[in-house]
Parts: C-alpha cells; sequence; structure tokens
C-alpha cells in the first residue's frame, strides 16, 4: 500500500521512534470496544496512546528528546484531549461513548440519563468546573514547552495553548452547558492568541 510505504519511509528518513506508532493503535483499538471510564487514571491512560505519541512524534522531527520537554508534551496533548472530551459530551453520548470519569459522575450524582436529557443542571456544574480546573491545570504545567522550543515548532505550539486556554475560558463562562452550545475558537479568538503567541516569544 502507497500509504504505508510512505509512512516507512517518513519513520526511516526522520528516525523516528515506534513506540508512538504502537501506542497510536492500542488507543484506536480500544476506542472500538471501551465506551466507559470508571476513573480519572483510565482516561489519562488512554490519553497517553490517543494524544500523548503525536507530541511526541512531532518533537522527534525537530529533534528534540529532553525528558523534561517529553514531560511537558505528554501533558499539553493529555489537557488538550480532555478539553476535546469535555467540548463533546453530547458528541460523544450520540456514539454511546462517555470519557468523564463515571467516579466523577457518581460523586456528583449524575445519571446517564441526564446526558441523554442534554440537561445541565442541579450539580452538573460544580461537575464540569472540577472537571476545567484539572484540565487547566495540566495544560498549564505544560505550557513553558511553548517558551522552551524555537521558531516556528514554538510559536505554533503556543498557539495550540492559548486554543486549549480559549476553550476552557468558555467552558468555564458557560457553567459547562455544552448542551446548549459547544465552545469553539472565533476568528477573533485566532487574531488574539495569534497575537499573544508573537508577544509570547
Amino acid at each position: 500500500m502507497p500509504l504505508m510505504r510512505n509512512l516507512a519511509a517518513a519513520i526511516s528518513s526522520h528516525a523516528l521512534p515506534m513506540q508512538p506508532f504502537y501506542d497510536l493503535l492500542s488507543a484506536f483499538s480500544q476506542d472500538v470496544v471501551k465506551k466507559r471510564y470508571q476513573s480519572f487514571a483510565e482516561v489519562v491512560d488512554y490519553c497517553r496512546r490517543s494524544a500523548n505519541p503525536v507530541g511526541r512524534l512531532m518533537l522527534a522531527l525537530y529533534g528534540e528528546n529532553d525528558p523534561r520537554s517529553l514531560a511537558m508534551s505528554d501533558g499539553i496533548c493529555t489537557a488538550l484531549q480532555l478539553i476535546n472530551f469535555l467540548q463533546d459530551v453530547a458528541i460523544d453520548w450520540d456514539k454511546d461513548r462517555i470519557y468523564i470519569p463515571l467516579d466523577d459522575l457518581q460523586k456528583f450524582r449524575i445519571r446517564e440519563s441526564q446526558i441523554a436529557g442534554r440537561d445541565a443542571t442541579g450539580l452538573w456544574r460544580p461537575m464540569m468546573l472540577a472537571q476545567i480546573e484539572r484540565t487547566r491545570k495540566m495544560l498549564q504545567a505544560g505550557a513553558p514547552l511553548g517558551k522552551v522550543l524555537k521558531g516556528r515548532l514554538g510559536l505554533e505550539l503556543r498557539l495550540v495553548i492559548m486554543g486549549g486556554e480559549r476553550i476552557l475560558k468558555k467552558l468555564h463562562d458557560s457553567g459547562g452547558d455544552v448542551f446548549r452550545q459547544r465552545p469553539v475558537l472565533t476568528w477573533r479568538d485566532w487574531i488574539y492568541m495569534f497575537w499573544r503567541a508573537l508577544r509570547a516569544r
């Protein structure tokens, strides 16, 4: 297959590590059969294999293999995946998937029927705010990588981080009501983010 031959050539020419590819395949396979996650640790483990490999491969392409940079990249990628899960609660429900840990739903006495009913009342807001805050801290912990990396890669990473921050702010401002309106980035957001990313060099 041409696609596989091209991938093999890219792996060889850039000396890319194979583990990220194995991790991605593992996550894709899991996503076919696993629809619920009991604990936050389970969700993070999924992100470790579904999101973190992308960041690690990008760093490998630029010859960046410092352990601290890899750790910050993992934090950013996991946080971005979690943000996507929070954005897409309703979309994922339509696919019979829930990525919010069941432990957290139970803690805030939220049943799956509340998600099915697009109901953001009761303890939905504090539950979502707890998810948002935990994710924000994870994203912030990895954010210094945007200044460690130089040139275009650093600029693009700063934009990605700021995009995640903007979505988290929109989620927070809405009280986590992703049923009424899914938060997205607008052109105004992009202008503001690009200006900030350039200044943060």
